[in-house]
């Protein structure tokens, strides 16, 4: 993998990293030692208590969606990232097998025109090699035309894109919408006007539009790398896409629950599936941040 390359790779890596690590650490402790000892938990059972709390509360209720849209947009170029791994190592690991392939059967060859023959081919090659590695040159890093044939990868950069997308700013109208309603929210009028209408719809946008997407995302991804497995792939990887997979399906889970009962904003599956993808982010960062240039 070619250095600059890889290094634009990593720097992306680094910022994936450290979205999950505040989607991983910061937000659950913010919740759990900040928040929790503030009657956070227990006002979330009504919109008037949560909307109470909020007008009591405004610099910790921001510090804490702050954190988690933070968490989420460090992520959305993740999906891109990932794809561009997968493109170069399917064209390098394929390049690979096609080279053994072609050793292997020139091995029995003891013909003198035979041996000619496959020196200017392999002469060919190298030149179609040098001709690659120059158009690596380009902004993208990779070869012209380096997407076509992978349908579920392109499918899965565009999905988690936008998922990540629809889930940030999902998130920062949510907050916008809860601070303003809270800031007005008095006893005579504790809810405004269309206000469980207008969370649902939020509610919808994040988790069940944004949220499915992701779940597209890890699905594909995890296909992708696991139709190949091992014979392009290091063992990290193929048990990374096989756990993609895997949680691919348990974010549909949560989407299907939001879709259902948006009223309650979150179902069951919202929080894990959040702490799912977080790692699954947090491990991949890792992998790129460890890969070393060729």
């Amino acid at each position: 993998m070619k250095r600059s390359f890889l290094a634009r790779l990593q720097r992306r890596a680094v910022a994936s990293l450290v979205g999950a690590l505040l989607l991983l650490i910061i937000v659950p402790l913010l919740q759990i030692l900040v928040l929790g000892p503030q009657g956070y938990n227990a006002a979330l059972a009504t919109p008037q208590a949560n909307l109470a709390w909020i007008q009591g509360h405004t610099a910790l209720f921001l510090l804490y969606r702050l954190a988690l849209l933070l968490g989420f947009a460090l992520l959305v170029a993740m999906p891109f990232a990932l794809f561009r791994i997968i493109i170069a190592q399917e064209i390098v690991g394929r390049a690979e097998l096609a080279a053994e392939e072609g050793a292997t059967a020139s091995e029995g060859e003891e013909d003198a025109e035979e041996n000619k023959n496959a020196e200017d081919q392999e002469g060919d090659e190298d030149a179609e090699a040098g001709e690659a590695e120059k158009s690596e040159g380009e902004e993208n890093g990779l070869p012209p035309n380096a997407w076509r044939g992978k349908g579920f990868a392109v499918i899965a950069a565009w999905t988690g894109f936008l998922g990540l997308l629809l889930i940030v700013i999902g998130i920062l109208i949510t907050s916008i919408y809860l601070w303003s309603s809270g800031s007005i929210a008095s006893a005579r009028a504790p809810l405004p006007d269309n206000y469980a209408s207008v969370t649902s719809i939020f509610a919808v946008l994040t988790y069940t539009v944004g949220g499915g997407l992701l779940a597209l995302t890890c699905l594909f991804f995890g296909i992708v790398i696991a139709r190949s497995g091992r014979r392009l792939w290091p063992d990290s990887w193929v048990a990374f896409g096989y756990i993609g997979m895997g949680i691919g399906a348990v974010a549909s889970g949560s989407a299907v629950q939001v879709a259902l009962a948006p009223a309650a904003a979150q179902g069951s599956l919202t929080t894990p599936t959040i702490l799912l993808f977080a790692l699954w982010s947090l491990w991949f960062s890792i992998m790129v941040v460890r890969l070393k240039a060729e």
